[in-house]
């Protein structure tokens, strides 16, 4: 009965963890901008003391066991961990602060998913739409406002603003996070419970789910994101594709097109829309002339990352050149600036980059296992009627094979969305 009870509080505990941790996620950005910006730096770190909490609590009462996932990605780490110190950069500090991705956090979706209930998956949803209201109206505030506006101070308080560049003198804002990638992906994962929630609407107050889609629909405009806008059509698709096995619900999806066009046209006439899509459209025509469009931002992007990984890295050491040198923070340890020592904007590259060709490789291929792993089931769930792990699948397809981990708060949505939707296989009794 003691060991039980104790399992019980465990989970209580993890679950607060798990919640501070995704507050944290969100409102990072918030305290390194404008409410500590003197900690800016070790604030980046905030994180990953719940993440070792949860690992230490779920290991002491047996809430995660070392499935196959685990055991090769810590087993790579440490061979990792070892060639970058005898053979790699050499130094201790990037060496950990790389290796705790795949040692602190990726642990920590399994905890997720091991803990988390449909209860407790369904509040993380509300709270998200809650947040996504004034979110949405932070954006606005920041779209409009010069990038010198207290809104708009960077990282450390920097007077430079953190917007990023846009079109038509406008930036892409990022809400409360440090940069619009984070924005994105909040976008992103809330899309995914907005469109669950149109379907089961008795398990959210509609004035809530009215404001939250309002607030979706207005920020694809106003943040200037083509990958918001990709990611949220992905989404979508996802959704008539799990309609299709329930036809009855086609005509849900009708009228919530309808309905949802509808309120894009209203907004678009009274002029609130205007200048933001503008903006949004200048820039996807200016970055479909530069990238190709959807084959750029797609195709090039996602799909020829591991091609461009292995060829762009064939001449570097066997081992890479060690853990952590392909984020901003190993950069600036090393250098003493912010930035990358090796080409890092594709995962995949970093990978390789830094654990070399054979443990790089090796690493992507458990993520894109992991990734076929969870679709199956998620479709497993899909086919008897349960498709909320179906549209979290829509974001993890994204943020787990190539997602950028060496951002910390990428890492973060990627822990949380892919957590969420292991919990959400573990539910039996099926809900549309």
């Amino acid at each position: 009965m003691t060991t039980i009870n104790n399992n019980q509080l465990s989970k209580k505990w993890i679950k607060i963890i798990i919640g501070i941790y995704l507050f944290l996620l969100i409102f990072e950005g918030a305290l390194r901008k404008w409410i500590f910006p003197s900690f800016s730096g070790p604030l980046a770190l905030i994180r990953d003391p719940l993440a070792l909490a949860c690992i230490i609590l779920a290991l002491r009462n047996r809430i995660i066991t070392f499935n196959l996932f685990l055991a090769f990605t810590v087993f790579i780490t440490i061979i990792a961990l070892c060639t970058t110190l005898i053979v790699g950069h050499g130094n201790l500090f990037v060496s950990l602060y790389g290796a705790r991705i795949l040692l602190l956090h990726f642990p920590l979706i399994f905890i997720i998913g091991n803990t988390l209930n449909y209860s407790d998956i369904l509040k993380i949803g509300r709270v998200l739409l809650l947040i996504s209201v004034p979110m949405t109206a932070l954006m606005i505030a920041q779209f409009y406002s010069p990038q010198s506006s207290f809104v708009n101070r960077g990282l450390g308080g920097d007077m430079e603003g953190a917007g990023f560049s846009g079109a038509l003198g406008f930036y892409r804002p990022p809400g409360t996070f440090s940069f619009i990638l984070g924005l994105t992906q909040f976008y992103s994962l809330t899309a995914c419970y907005i469109i669950y929630f149109w379907f089961n609407k008795n398990l959210i107050n509609r004035v809530l789910l009215i404001l939250g889609t309002l607030g979706l629909i207005a920020a694809i405009p106003f943040s200037i994101s083509r990958t918001l806008l990709f990611q949220t059509i992905l989404s979508v698709l996802f959704m008539v594709f799990a309609a299709l096995f329930n036809p009855k619900h086609l005509g849900k999806i009708m009228v919530g097109t309808i309905g949802i066009v509808a309120i894009f046209l209203a907004l678009a006439f009274t002029g609130l829309l205007n200048t933001p899509i503008e903006a949004f459209t200048s820039r996807f025509e200016g970055a479909t002339n530069i990238e190709g469009g959807v084959s750029g931002t797609i195709i090039d992007r996602y799909l020829g990352g591991m091609l461009e990984a292995i060829l762009g890295y064939s001449d570097s050491p066997f081992f890479g050149y060690g853990l952590g040198i392909g984020t901003n923070a190993g950069g600036k340890i090393l250098t003493g600036e912010v930035t990358t020592l090796i080409y890092a904007e594709n995962e995949w590259s970093r990978l390789i980059g830094e654990s070399g060709l054979l443990l790089g490789f090796l690493m992507i291929l458990i993520r894109i296992t992991l990734t076929v792993y969870l679709a199956f089931y998620a479709f497993i769930k899909l086919k008897k009627g349960f498709f909320l792990p179906w549209l979290l699948l829509s974001l993890c397809i994204v943020l787990i094979p190539n997602g950028q981990w060496g951002q910390i708060t990428t890492l973060g949505f990627a822990v949380v969305t892919t957590g969420l939707l292991i919990a959400s296989l573990k539910i039996s009794k099926h809900k549309i």
